[in-house]
């Protein structure tokens, strides 16, 4: 197939109009079939829980185009069973794994020339969106349910690429309450949370770095990621925290710690550890690890990127989760499932 006219070692990370979304409805507990639309819009009624009450949850995963040239898309269960979790703890109907699996394989397939070649350093990043359709003025869960599955090929997260970033730790702001909705992908978290990154980076920082709600002590997440450090003894400690969002690289990443001769932890992490790390790293779906250059905390600072360079276990264990990804090394963890062509 001739791939779309990009540049695609230089896309950003934004949304590139591919030709087509796929979009099911369900109400009164009955769902459509599926459509795909090559509409770039979407009809909302003017009362829909999603606009008026946050009745709505999202997912990202991300689609490469591997060396032998297989279309392979990473961890897709796991992506699905997140969205499940999400769907049920704000009351939506849940999107069935199989059929959230049916929909990202047919709107790939209807977009297969939008998959970045082998090569390139971009992917297909997939973003799967459930939202209350269903008119309501009262505060109550909806009777009606839209699931939209929309792609679009995207470039690093971080214009730097693999580069360190610089994060400032949060102590003013929260981005999720205790027994809130922190560990679900809802996107009233991300709302609550621009308002610290955009301060941030107004003072010359990446990203911000969170402290727990309710103690302030205890390090939960970074503005779009979770957060880890990595030990003067080699430990991989990750914060376990009821406030953060599973992470489906960060669960990545602990099993392939543990594999080259780190010891993987999920605990409290109190923020004065950070000044004992000899390394620390951002996950996710979008940047996979991006590098902390330093965490500025109060009128203290500490810095793991000796001349603004990756650490090497950071630059280890992103090698490790890419080169699985594009089928440089073998998948012997069932990580990558084929799209193949309809």
């Amino acid at each position: 197939m001739t791939k779309a006219n990009l540049d695609w070692p230089n896309l950003d990370f934004g949304y590139h109009e591919t030709d087509f979304n796929i979009r099911y409805t369900w109400s009164n507990g009955q769902g459509s079939s599926g459509e795909l639309s090559s509409d770039q819009s979407l009809p909302v009624h003017i009362a829909a829980t999603g606009l008026h009450y946050g009745q709505q949850c999202f997912e990202g995963l991300k689609v490469f185009e591997q060396k032998n040239g297989d279309v392979v898309v990473f961890r897709i269960e796991e992506n699905a069973k997140r969205l499940i979790k999400s769907c049920e703890k704000i009351h939506m109907a849940p999107v069935p794994e199989e059929l959230f699996v049916e929909a990202v394989s047919k709107v790939v397939n209807a977009n297969r020339k939008f998959v970045p070649p082998y090569g390139t350093g971009a992917s297909l990043y997939v973003r799967p969106l459930v939202f209350g359709s269903g008119a309501q003025v009262g505060v109550k869960p909806a009777d009606e349910y839209t699931f939209i599955v929309l792609v679009t090929p995207v470039g690093p997260y971080f214009k730097t690429g693999f580069k360190p970033v610089h994060l400032v730790v949060e102590d003013e702001y929260d981005r999720a309450a205790p027994c809130g909705v922190g560990d679900v992908k809802v996107g009233g978290n991300y709302a609550a949370g621009m308002r610290a990154s955009m301060r941030a980076k107004s003072n010359g920082f990446t990203e911000v770095l969170y402290l727990d709600a309710k103690e302030k002590q205890y390090i939960d997440e970074s503005g779009p990621a979770n957060f880890f450090g990595i030990t003067e003894g080699g430990v991989y400690v990750t914060p376990q925290s009821e406030s953060i969002l599973p992470s489906i690289t960060n669960k990545s990443l602990f099993t392939l710690a543990g594999e080259m001769g780190l010891k993987p932890e999920r605990r409290q992490v109190h923020i004065e550890e950070i000044f004992g790390f000899q390394e620390a790293g951002c996950c996710g779906t979008a940047a996979v690890i991006t590098p902390v250059g330093s965490i500025t905390f109060g009128e203290r600072k500490v810095v793991y990127a000796k001349d603004d360079k990756p650490g090497k276990y950071c630059t280890e264990l992103y090698n490790q989760l890419t080169d699985i990804q594009l089928g440089n090394i073998r998948d012997t963890h069932g990580w990558v499932k084929a799209i193949r062509p309809e």
